[in-house]
């Protein structure tokens, strides 16, 4: 029996291992293993055009299983992230990827999986130029925290819009949910826009936004529906904004780099982003290993209410919102 799941299930875009293979070097004709069996310098071929999706969930305990609704993998099979590989394309340009064992209840290698942290192209050379076994919980951490970029205006406790930039520790913000909240931690960092990292743009106006809004993939938004358009069977829901893109208002920005601002409250929050209801970082077993150490052995006792909150049961999934005009809808939807 597994222990309880603490989140949602996400999914992840994955190649498998067979989809890359060693062209030129010691380990020539082998396909992408884990860390103890690949060699620095040999030169992979990406035979694969697309990923798939790979359902995970996270238990209260760390383990990572595969979800129920994935296109790869096992179902209920335990995950480990092995290793961070980085390699160097044809364009001098290095590209990261997780490696991601799946074992089987007897602990034996099953399958082994690529998670990309930039596009990799296919019938394009790359050379194996770093192997870490170090970092591996930390940039699996940093594709789920949830942020917003700079420019983004938040409101605060007097209605005023704040840049997100120009927040302080301690900043009093309006929450939908218990009011008016201090502002614990605040996050920063720059990234390559690229794959998982590529911010989602959502226009001014799409969802009643006086402005654009852009956050970062897995970024949830907040909507509550007059009707149940979307037949999600609850008024309020859940979005991830990854699931809205529709290549015309609610684009992925991929490209150049992305300034990324995480808000940490003492439980889980829903504030306002450019007048859209959206969530705050979500501490739970997979989002710790992105804290500074300091920060998680400080916060460790301190952080009760990131679990348990009513609104997590609201996400919808992506086959409800499988359709190129979910964003109209949900716009229309809230304001009926």
């Amino acid at each position: 029996m597994t222990s309880a799941i603490a989140q949602p299930a996400a999914s992840v875009p994955v190649f498998r291992a067979a989809d890359f293979f060693v062209e030129h070097g010691a380990n020539m004709g082998d396909e992408l293993s884990f860390a103890a069996e690949v060699i620095p310098d040999d030169i992979y071929w990406c035979k694969a055009t697309e990923p798939v999706r790979l359902a995970l969930e996270t238990e209260a305990d760390g383990t990572i299983r595969v979800g129920e609704d994935t296109e790869a993998g096992t179902p209920g099979s335990v995950i480990h992230l092995d290793s961070c590989l980085t390699f160097m394309g044809d364009n001098s340009e290095t590209a990261e990827m997780l490696v991601l064992v799946e074992v089987d209840s007897l602990g034996h290698v099953s399958e082994i999986f690529a998670l990309p942290f930039a596009p990799m192209l296919p019938r394009t050379d790359y050379r194996l130029v770093r192997i870490d076994t170090e970092t591996q919980a930390r940039r699996f951490a940093e594709v789920a925290c949830v942020s917003f970029t700079r420019g983004t205006r938040i409101t605060m406790a007097s209605g005023m819009q704040m840049a997100i930039e120009d927040l302080s520790i301690g900043d009093r913000v309006l929450t939908r949910d218990d009011g008016v909240q201090a502002v614990r931690w605040i996050g920063h960092s720059t990234v390559r826009a690229v794959g998982e990292f590529a911010p989602i743009l959502i226009s001014a106006g799409i969802l009643n936004n006086d402005h654009d809004l852009i956050v970062s993939p897995d970024h949830r938004l907040f909507i509550y529906q007059r009707q149940d358009t979307l037949g999600a069977g609850r008024h309020e829901v859940l979005v991830r904004a990854r699931h809205l893109v529709n290549g015309e208002s609610i684009l992925q920005q991929q490209g150049g780099f992305v300034e990324y601002y995480q808000l940490l409250f003492d439980s889980h929050q829903i504030i306002y982003a450019e007048g859209i209801a959206a969530e705050t970082l979500l501490i739970d077993t997979r989002t710790r290993a992105a804290l500074p150490p300091e920060l998680d052995a400080k916060l460790s006792a301190a952080l009760p209410g990131h679990s348990g909150r009513p609104h997590l049961d609201f996400e919808v999934q992506k086959s409800l919102l499988d359709r190129p005009d979910a964003a109209r809808l949900l716009r229309a939807a809230s304001e009926r």
